[in-house]
C-alpha cells in the first residue's frame, strides 16, 4: 500500500499547476509504470496457465466443515481446480508450489467495497477529483485489494463517479489490470436531501449528489433501468440516514416506503437481478426485508420481526465494523469521534442478537475510506464481537460467493471450482490475523503473488 498510498497527493499537487488532460495523462503513465513493475516482479498473467500446477502447504482448510488437512495440496489444471487433499495427482510437466508453514482456504470474498474512494476528505475528494482521476485511482484500489487476497467483491457505489465502474470490472474481465471478480452497481440511489445527497453546500453552487436522484417509484424505475442499460449487476439503494443516537438507541430516517423498495426489487427482478440496501436502522431495515432485498448493509440494529424475515428469506446482513472503527479513529473531533463509538457498542450488542437469530451474515469492510487491500481486519472484528473465526471465514467465503451470485463456482476449494485460491501463515482458525498476512494469491488458475 505504501506506493500507492500518495496518489491522491500527487493529484492535488498536479492540479494546481496542470491541466486536466496533462493531469490523466500524467496517472495513466504512473499506472503503466507501476502495473508493468507488478508484473515483472510477481509474473502476473493475463490467462491461465497452460500447465498443471499443484499447490502444497502445511494445511488445507475446508471452509464448510472446519476441518483441516494435514498436509493440503490442490491440483490446478487452466483455471479449475481438479483435486484436493492430502496428497494430488502430479501430471507429466506439473508445477510444484511448496508454500510452507502456510494454510491454503479459498480466495477471500469482500461484499462491500467502494473502488472510487480513497482515504481523506470523503465528499470532498468526490467534488474536486474528476472522473478520469478516480477511475484510474479505482484500478490501483482493485490491484491492492486482489494482493491482499480478495479475489472477488461487490462494488457498492461509485460515489458520484456513474457507470465508471463497468470499464474497471470489464477490463479486469479482459485481462488488461489486475483485480478482483466483481459485481458491480453503478451510482448509488438516493432521494432528494438524502444520506448521499450534498449536504452542507452552499446550495447555489449546485453541487451534485454522490448518487442518482429517484424521489418516486416512476424515477425508480427509470434509474434502474438506466443503471442495467450502462452495465450495472445490481442496484444499491440508500435507504436509510443520517444516524443519531437518542437515549441509547439508534434512530435513523427511511428514504423509500415499502412499497416504493418493493417495485424497485421487482423492477431489478424482471430482469434477473437484485437490489442490495445502505440500511442501519428501523423501520427502513423492516422495509427493505419486506420487499425482499439482497441485503441488509450496515444492519446497526434490526427488530426481532426483521431479523426473522432476513432468517427466513435468506437476506444477508453486512456488518461493516471495519470503517466504523476507522471512522472513530480518524474522526475530526471528540465528539465525533464518541458518536461513532457509540454507534459501534449499538452494533456489537445488535450484532450479537443477529447472530442467535440466525440471521446469514456475509463479510463486508466498507473499505474505499480506508486503505485498499487491508480490509481483512473486518474478520478480526466480527470474531471480537461474536463470530467464531470459522464462521467469520465462511462470512467471507461461502456467503460472499451466495451474495454474489457465483455459488458453486467459487468459495470453497473443490474440484471443478474455479481456482480462486490464497494461503495465510500460520493457521487462521487459531490466529484469524493470519487474514491479514496473505502469502500467496491465485485467482481463476493466475498466480499473482507468492
Amino acid at each position: 500500500m505504501a506506493e500507492h498510498a500518495t496518489i491522491p497527493q500527487i493529484m492535488k499537487t498536479c492540479r494546481v499547476v496542470l491541466s486536466p488532460i496533462v493531469i490523466v495523462a500524467l496517472f495513466f503513465a504512473i499506472f503503466i509504470i507501476t502495473s508493468a513493475r507488478a508484473h515483472a516482479a510477481q509474473a502476473t498473467a493475463t490467462a491461465p496457465a497452460s500447465h498443471a500446477i499443484v499447490l502444497h502447504a502445511a494445511r488445507m482448510l475446508d471452509v464448510e466443515s472446519g476441518r483441516i488437512t494435514a498436509p493440503g495440496e490442490i491440483l490446478v489444471e487452466g483455471n479449475l481446480i481438479r483435486e484436493v487433499g492430502g496428497k494430488v495427482s502430479r501430471p507429466a510437466g506439473a508445477e510444484v508450489i511448496d508454500l510452507g508453514d502456510t494454510t491454503l482456504l479459498p480466495g477471500l470474498i469482500d461484499a462491500h467495497v467502494h473502488l472510487f474512494l480513497h482515504p481523506g476528505a470523503e465528499d470532498l475528494q468526490t467534488v474536486q477529483e474528476s472522473v478520469p482521476q478516480r477511475t484510474i485511482v479505482a484500478t490501483l484500489a482493485a490491484r491492492d485489494d486482489l494482493m491482499g487476497g480478495f479475489t472477488a467483491e461487490r462494488d457498492m457505489g461509485t460515489e458520484g463517479a456513474g457507470s465508471a465502474d463497468t470499464a474497471v470490472r470489464d477490463a479486469i474481465n479482459q485481462g488488461i489490470i489486475p483485480g478482483p471478480r466483481l459485481r458491480i452497481s453503478g451510482n448509488a440511489v438516493n432521494i432528494l436531501g438524502g444520506h448521499e445527497d450534498a449536504l452542507g453546500y452552499n446550495p447555489e453552487q449546485r453541487v451534485l449528489p454522490n448518487a442518482t436522484y429517484a424521489n418516486n417509484i416512476p424515477e425508480l424505475i427509470t434509474v434502474i433501468r438506466e443503471q442495467f442499460k450502462e452495465g450495472a449487476d445490481f442496484v444499491k439503494i440508500y435507504e436509510t440516514g443520517r444516524d443519531s443516537v437518542v437515549n441509547g438507541r439508534l434512530a435513523t430516517p427511511y428514504q423509500y416506503s415499502e412499497e416504493e423498495l418493493t417495485a424497485a426489487v421487482h423492477e431489478a427482478a424482471r430482469t434477473g437481478n437484485r437490489v442490495a440496501v445502505h440500511a442501519t436502522g428501523e423501520p427502513g431495515t423492516l422495509y427493505a426485508a419486506r420487499a425482499g432485498v439482497e441485503s441488509i448493509d450496515h444492519a446497526y440494529q434490526l427488530s426481532d420481526e426483521t431479523m426473522r424475515l432476513m432468517r427466513d428469506k435468506q437476506i444477508f446482513a453486512v456488518p461493516t465494523f471495519t470503517i466504523a472503527e476507522y471512522f472513530e479513529e480518524h474522526a475530526a473531533s471528540p465528539a465525533g469521534a464518541a458518536h461513532e463509538h457509540q454507534l459501534t457498542e449499538i452494533h456489537a450488542q445488535e450484532f450479537k442478537k443477529q447472530l442467535a437469530a440466525g440471521v446469514p451474515i456475509a463479510m463486508g469492510s466498507d473499505v474505499g475510506p480506508f486503505p485498499h487491500g487491508t480490509q481483512a481486519r473486518e474478520f478480526v472484528l466480527m470474531v471480537k464481537f461474536g463470530m467464531t473465526p470459522l464462521g467469520s471465514i465462511q462470512a467471507g467465503t461461502i456467503n460472499g460467493a451466495k451474495l454474489l451470485g457465483w455459488q458453486e463456482q467459487i468459495g470453497v476449494l473443490k474440484p471443478g471450482y474455479l481456482a480462486d485460491i490464497v494461503a495465510v501463515p500460520g493457521n487462521p482458525l487459531d490466529d484469524i490475523t493470519a487474514l491479514q498476512r496473505v502469502t500467496f494469491v491465485m485467482k481463476n488458475g493466475v498466480v499473482y503473488r507468492k
